[in-house]
């Protein structure tokens, strides 16, 4: 249930006209029909060639919906590839619905209440949207090993977040979110045995990549596509200056590559109810 929903948002007429676009193709190729991760899958393509832009929600004083379908950073291309879709299968496609089910995703328990309520740790979201019956963590089920994180990053660097250098009130309330992260149990699945589960991972399943920066839970989001080679690619916006994309290499070689990454998790959509 959609509750809390605020008309406090910063939008363009291109991001409307992205949005329809978006269920424009739903109706042409007959998305609503298929499996939830398959139209993840094809509402991401579609994002492909997409600009990346960092600091997209970062608007503003007081905290809004910022809505930007024209530059995406890697967290904003998941969760609005992810709110196609589920909009796509309820047979629920107009701007408001867009806009309702964003906020739903993007906010703790979909309520916008200052800074704090934004889900900004991606572990506290995977948390919330289990919650909201919205996903599933089978990182567990598919081999993942026990994680615990020891999270204070946001709240020992304030001055990287412009909210937080301008409300210090809000730090201490940011601290009691870590301290609850911290007290659960997650599960990842180490890089190095990614490529021996990835036959079980499906096409549209949400991935997120582990961190060993002290103080973070994860480094980046993406999407699991298995390609023509028959391997686990991943679909990203990658960071400033390139665009939305899928890795030449399979998702396993990826994260080899990058030694701040030491893992995956893996979050798979559920499927809707239909309106």
């Amino acid at each position: 249930m959609l509750t809390g929903f605020t008309r406090a948002q910063v939008f363009s007429e291109k991001d409307v006209e992205v949005c329809r676009s978006k269920f424009q193709l739903a109706a042409d190729e007959s998305l609503a029909a298929k499996p939830i991760g398959e139209v993840i899958t094809a509402i991401g393509k579609s994002f492909i060639g997409t600009e990346y832009a960092a600091h997209t929600l970062e608007k503003g004083k007081k905290e809004s919906l910022v809505i930007n379908l024209t530059g995406l950073d890697c967290t904003t291309f998941l969760e609005n590839c992810l709110v196609f879709a589920r909009l796509i299968k309820m047979n629920d496609t107009t701007f408001e619905a867009y806009q309702k089910q964003l906020q739903f995703e993007r906010y703790r328990d979909g309520k916008i209440n200052e800074y704090p309520s934004r889900l900004h740790y991606f572990a506290d979201w995977i948390y919330d949207a289990q919650k909201k019956g919205i996903v599933k963590d089978v990182s567990k089920e598919l081999g993942g090993i026990p994680l615990k994180f020891n999270l204070d990053f946001m709240t020992t660097h304030p001055d990287y977040y412009a909210q937080l250098k301008n409300n210090p009130g809000f730090v201490p309330v940011i601290r009691k979110q870590e301290e609850e992260i911290n007290k659960r149990r997650y599960y990842y699945i180490p890089k190095n045995s990614v490529a021996r589960v990835e036959n079980k991972i499906h096409t549209g399943d949400l991935i997120a990549i582990t961190s060993n920066v002290k103080g973070l839970d994860i480094n980046h989001v993406g999407i699991a596509v298995r390609q023509n080679d028959s391997r686990i690619h991943f679909m990203h916006a990658p960071d400033v200056g390139y665009k939305v994309q899928i890795t030449e290499e399979p998702l396993s070689s990826y994260l080899m590559k990058f030694k701040k990454d030491t893992g995956i998790m893996v979050v798979r959509a559920l499927e809707p109810e239909k309106k």
